[in-house]
């Protein structure tokens, strides 16, 4: 029995509003025509499952190169030409393109061939024979191709090989008959004939079967792909999402890509803006261990997808100018093809870029270029979720060093008061301690004991618990100065250690019986059958801790402003500390360690110490900040006053004070100094010079200022004057007050350092200098000699200074020697040199009132000083 018009059953009842069609169309059926049209169905499944065997079949990849080979060695025999190929069209890439076999394959652009691997072939759709053919249709059959307006050597005749007739024939497709899908090749007709008409009509007869075959074949083919394609997407996709750690991600999201696409290797480079690079890790010849590589990014394939954010698929690598084949000749390896994709995270900027090396069989096509940039869309999110763990465990971590780093006593508590995070200051505070065999297994045996517990069983600070409590509740902020924190310490054998060695234990004092002590400030626990306070030979053993601390208690809110713990900090203020900071104050860290690796009442005793004393001092000081506000007389005094103290420590000296715009430093006190102390202190006052130069260049249009220098060298007594809460460091001697008066000459002699014949004699071989003059200073009864300091002597002097220097040096010798007018002469030469120069100056005037009032016999040039 038969049914009529049965056609496609399924096929029919897929169609659009056909729903109920078939319960119509059997309901009134006798039963012999429903067994008809079951089997007729029953068949068409068959087809389908079949269809689907196919599909899953990976044989499937193969299947469309079998074809072309057996059609293409079929057509060439039948038509007797001596060379077939049959080109499949890409029109959305405007491409043709064959596969060559193992054994014909090409040359690449390097010479060499690749036998193991057949090859796409891919040429432009639009140029020579073969591009007229696949644009237009039309079928050409030439007898002389050398000739012809369209041929192209490069495409129409293969590398070393002659092509004289050609035969060039569309194949259609059965949805678009008038747009080719392929077009067929035969050159060089058996017997140098020609190609004839009815070569052309014999290839018609079977063209449209070959049409229909291919069309089958690459739809299957990309079903099939399709198929395989999303399996492999969603297995990836679900391996991404199990792994926060980077380079695990960065690893799974390499493998997933590479057997995704089916490619030999795959490699994802991550960009670091900061750097401008690419960067990824590689598993080393051992499998195990990874390495680092980055590149500039925008530096060869990767790097042009990650500055262009465009995707290249390149069907030919040596082709290709953007390629470096330097890493295929040092490994061997071949480069054959690259599909690359830039990879952007969820709000579309770009992150890394994916790059894929040889597909196993032929190129990377269109289908994988959307598979490859669903996959990225994942792997984007993957990557970002890791990085941004990434970047929080480094910061986590970054904020666990600060805490660690931070000399203040740091503990973090929960919304109940309970220890979170402890920093070492903390222990330190607490005895555990720094500098003992096994101290960092002890250090976190500590911490262990300590994490969770309550703080204010562990602090024993008067109202501590009622202060932190009130800021996890509301938010609220204490400080409290000058509180006294008691703990003890006890040697006890640990057994988590595994041996009978005693490390020591805190213990902390009852709130109401301070003569018992809590081990970790827990409720008592008996030890060794005996309770620590019944046990005299071990309470007999706790050493006492008692400290002076500033207390300081803030909350830890979330974004949304809500409390989520809290902050305890204590600031350390009992002696040693004390010291330390005061110290810190006038001299630098490393000088104040080693004063106080001298025992903490060094500073306390007084010393007599050969040292250099400078005094600086701003010129005019009023006259420049009588225009100024208060606060921009501060702003002005801490700016220079901050690079002039750097001047003080970079060359070793102690900062002994501030007396208004004036400073006053100290060099080879409290500590001997590796080198001559006068010549640290020339060079920190010769640093100073430079500093204020470019201190005055960094604000052209605000008043310059000027100082003056005055230094001078000798005995003095130096240690702390003061109480041990508040104590200055300072010298005392006739060296401060002589380099006090020098700096206030710098203002009679127009210069801005003079030093004393104590400074000169020191280190007069180092630097150059002019003698001033020979003073007696107001309060001195000795008169000493002034330099002014010119320069180190590692500065060679320009000419016209040391002509200058010439006869000032002639008129000072003339002027001791009571030849006045001679002197005169030669400072009258030096003043035509420099007019402006305030010594010569003062010399010519007395030489002048010394012709008209000659000195006394004695008189030894001595210039005794009325003023300060």
């Amino acid at each position: 029995m038969t049914v009529s018009h049965a056609g496609s059953i399924l096929a029919t009842l897929t169609q659009v509003n056909r729903m109920g069609l078939l319960a119509d169309r059997v309901k009134n059926l006798p039963m012999g025509e429903f067994i008809c049209i079951l089997d007729f169905i029953t068949a068409e499944f068959q087809q389908f499952l079949r269809a689907i065997e196919l599909i899953n079949n990976e044989a499937i990849e193969t299947l469309l190169e079998q074809l072309l080979d057996a059609f293409t060695l079929k057509i060439g025999q039948i038509l007797e030409a001596d060379r077939t190929t049959i080109f499949l069209i890409n029109r959305s890439k405007g491409q043709l393109w064959y596969k060559t076999s193992p054994e014909n394959n090409e040359t690449d652009g390097e010479g060499n061939s690749d036998s193991k691997h057949t090859e796409e072939i891919r040429l432009p759709m639009d140029v020579g024979i073969l591009g007229h053919v696949a644009c237009t249709g039309e079928a050409l059959n030439i007898t002389d191709a050398q000739t012809h307006e369209f041929f192209d050597p490069a495409i129409d005749q293969p590398s070393g090989y002659e092509a004289r007739s050609i035969l060039c024939m569309p194949i259609f497709s059965t949805q678009n008959p008038q747009e080719a899908v392929a077009v067929v090749r035969l050159l060089n007709k058996a017997g140098d004939r020609p190609f004839t008409e009815e070569d052309e009509q014999q290839f018609r007869s079977f063209a449209d079967s070959i049409g229909i075959i291919l069309e089958s074949c690459q739809s299957f083919f990309v079903a099939a792909r399709n198929q395989r394609g999303v399996a492999a997407l969603l297995k990836a996709t679900t391996t991404l999402g199990q792994s926060l750690d980077l380079e695990t991600t960065l690893l799974s999201v390499m493998e997933q890509a590479r057997d995704l696409m089916q490619a030999d290797r795959s490699t994802i480079f991550l960009l670091k803006k900061e750097t401008e690079e690419l960067w990824t890790k590689v598993a080393k010849a051992d499998g195990k261990t990874m390495m680092e590589i980055r590149i500039p990014a925008n530096k060869g394939i990767a790097g042009y997808v990650a500055s262009t954010g465009q995707v290249l698929n390149i069907t030919n690598a040596y082709a290709d100018p953007r390629f470096d084949p330097t890493t295929d000749r040092k490994t061997g390896y071949r480069t054959r093809n690259i599909l690359c994709m830039p990879v952007d995270n969820a709000k579309g900027e770009l992150i890394g870029v994916t790059q894929l090396i040889n597909k196993h069989k032929g190129s990377f096509t269109d289908s994988d270029e959307e598979f490859l940039r669903a996959f990225n869309a994942q792997a984007g999110i993957a990557l970002q979720n890791a990085q941004l763990f990434e970047n929080v465990m480094v910061e986590k971590q970054y904020q666990k060093d600060i805490l660690q780093s931070l000399s203040d006593v740091v503990i973090s508590t929960d919304l109940q008061g309970r220890i979170v995070t402890i920093n070492d200051a903390a222990l330190e505070l607490l005895g555990c301690p720094r500098h003992r065999p096994r101290h960092r297994q002890i250090r976190e045996y500590w911490e262990s004991q300590l994490s969770g517990q309550y703080i204010w069983d562990v602090l024993p600070i008067e109202n501590l618990q009622l202060r932190l409590e009130d800021s996890l509740k509301f938010a609220a902020r204490h400080f409290v100065p000058e509180q006294s924190l008691t703990v003890g310490l006890v040697e006890m054998i640990v057994g988590e250690f595994g041996d009978t060695t005693p490390i020591p234990i805190l213990v902390v004092p009852d709130e109401k019986k301070p003569d018992i002590y809590h081990v970790w400030g827990q409720e008592y626990q008996p030890l060794d059958g005996n309770s620590l306070a019944d046990n005299e030979a071990i309470a007999s053993e706790i050493r006492l801790l008692e400290r002076s601390i500033n207390l300081t208690v803030n909350p830890l809110t979330n974004p949304e402003g809500g409390v989520r713990g809290g902050l305890v900090v204590l600031e350390d203020i009992s002696r040693e500390k004390r010291m330390k900071t005061t110290m810190y104050r006038y001299m630098t860290p490393g000088v104040a360690e080693r004063v106080m690796a001298l025992g903490e009442d060094a500073l306390m005793i007084g010393e007599r110490k050969e040292v250099t004393i400078l005094f600086s001092d701003i010129r005019g000081y009023t006259t420049l900040t009588e225009n100024l506000e208060a606060s921009d007389v501060v702003a002005l005094l801490n700016q220079y006053f901050e690079t002039m103290v750097e001047a003080v420590f970079s060359h070793e000296g102690t900062l002994d004070k501030f007396i208004g715009d004036a400073l006053m430093a100290v060099f080879g006190a409290p500590l001997p100094l590796r080198d001559n102390h006068a010549w640290m202190a020339v060079k920190s006052a010769l640093d100073m010079r430079k500093r204020l130069k470019d201190f005055n260049e960094s604000r052209p249009n605000e008043p310059q200022i000027k100082i003056g220098i005055g230094m001078s060298s000798g005995e003095v007594v130096s240690g702390n004057i003061g109480s041990q809460k508040r104590m200055d460091y300072t010298v005392i001697g006739d060296g401060v007050n002589l380099s006090s008066r020098l700096e206030q000459l710098t203002k009679l002699y127009g210069c801005d350092i003079i030093l004393s014949e104590m400074t000169y004699h020191l280190c007069g071989d180092r630097i150059w200098v002019r003698e001033l003059d020979k003073v007696r200073v107001k309060g001195k009864n000795n008169a000493v000699n002034i330099y002014e300091l010119i320069a180190s002597k590692s500065q060679a002097l320009d000419d016209e200074l040391v002509e200058f220097l010439g006869y000032y040096n002639l008129g000072r010798q003339a002027y001791l020697a009571r030849d006045f007018a001679l002197a005169i002469q030669h400072f009258e030469v030096a003043q035509k040199m420099r007019s402006d120069d305030r010594a010569v100056e003062i010399h010519i005037g007395r030489a002048q009132n010394y012709l008209q009032n000659p000195p006394p016999p004695d008189w030894d040039g001595i210039h005794t000083m009325t003023t300060k």
